[in-house]
């Protein structure tokens, strides 16, 4: 089974999120690498991603028209992500103190 490594770029739909994956080719003649980005969509089913998130996604059967990805894992939260889930858990004080 496939599997890709890269960040979020839209969680607006319900259940289903959109993956960009860079990799980097080396260009036959010159020998220079440039970078190519592909976007991939996935299945979310918690709905616990956000844009921004780090991820990775494995291939699986198709689930819609474009959907042939599931998320495996959630490697690395956004960085605003991680205050507003601090802001709904701590103290207004105790956030201020976190963040500064």
């Amino acid at each position: 089974m496939r599997t890709k490594k890269g960040i979020v770029t839209s969680a607006k739909m319900e259940k289903t999120i959109v993956v960009t994956v860079h990799q980097y080719k080396v260009h036959s003649k010159y020998k220079k690498r440039f970078r190519t980005s592909s976007k991939f969509v996935a299945h979310d089913p918690e709905e616990s991603c956000h844009e921004g998130d780090e991820v990775i996604i494995s291939e699986s059967r198709p689930l819609s028209k474009r959907k042939r990805w599931v998320l495996t894992e959630i490697l690395k939260r956004a960085p605003e992500v991680i205050a507003e889930d601090l802001a709904q858990v701590a103290p207004e004080d105790v956030l201020e103190e976190i963040v500064s």
